[in-house]
């Protein structure tokens, strides 16, 4: 498989996963009712001051395993001490080895809002969104056409739930902007390629307007990093791999934030 067949070989395994668990629309519309109630991740993230959404992540396709987390419960709740202001969960299985499980169980356990973070590519997967406790979803304008970008946005704000639109290059920036994306989350990944390439903050970050809060995503590890995309514009970071690994996940996401 060539590197530009990263994205494209995800989105089919997370099709096919998405065939075995689907059920009719009508049906899932009938549990909305059931679903837990909306905590408000923009307003989580639109605070003062840098704000950080800690992820909890095994694997990722261009590192192999990070971390074994037996217990991610126990980090999101380290994470929600230390001061991180959303708690994000990988539910992507095949390369992510993410569970739908993690994400409810981290949910009933912390206060925080939930990203869920997955490769949201069909209608079903936002209603499944809300009904699990997603607050806030992740749609990647790369992995989407403009119509599905537009449905799937308008779906999971009819629903009540914040939507983080992922960039990686100025074009995607103008399409997010013009869907009327009220996050827009700056990749220094290229998901087709794997590579990182933080001139991508440089480059977006200050392209786009103040009324969008701006999220840099990928990459980051370090206080100075913080301060310099911080710098650039963005009023929040995602952060998983620097944070799975620290042997002290508190102390870490201090660091990060000089709390």
């Amino acid at each position: 498989m060539s590197e530009s067949n990263v994205l494209s070989a995800i989105i089919e395994g997370v099709l096919e996963d998405v065939e075995r668990r689907k059920v009719p629309i009508s049906q899932l519309r009938e549990q909305i009712d059931g679903a837990p109630e909306l905590r408000n991740a923009f307003q989580a993230l639109n605070k003062e001051g840098m704000r950080l959404i800690a992820e909890v992540k095994r694997s990722s396709p261009s590192k192999g395993d990070l971390s074994v987390i037996t217990d991610p419960v126990s980090l999101a709740l380290d994470y929600q001490n230390g001061g991180a202001d959303v708690i994000s969960v990988l539910t992507e299985e095949r390369r992510f080895k993410g569970k739908i499980s993690d994400l409810t169980s981290i949910r009933s356990a912390v206060n925080l809002p939930i990203l869920r973070k997955d490769f949201i590519v069909t209608e079903f997967q936002v209603f499944e969104s809300r009904i699990i406790g997603s607050d806030l979803i992740l749609l990647i304008v790369a992995g989407l056409s403009k119509s599905q970008l537009v449905d799937f946005y308008q779906l999971a704000v009819e629903l009540g739930m914040d939507v983080l639109v992922e960039v990686h290059d100025l074009k995607e920036a103008e399409i997010a902007l013009e869907i009327g994306s009220k996050i827009i989350g700056v990749n220094s990944r290229n998901l087709k390629t794997l590579e990182v390439d933080e001139s991508n903050f440089q480059l977006i970050l200050p392209q786009l307007p103040r009324s969008v809060l701006k999220v840099a995503e990928s990459g980051i590890s370090s206080r100075s990093q913080v301060l310099s995309v911080q710098e650039l514009g963005a009023k929040a970071v995602l952060i998983g791999e620097a944070l799975v690994k620290a042997g002290n996940p508190v102390h870490t996401v201090k660091e990060l934030l000089n709390r």
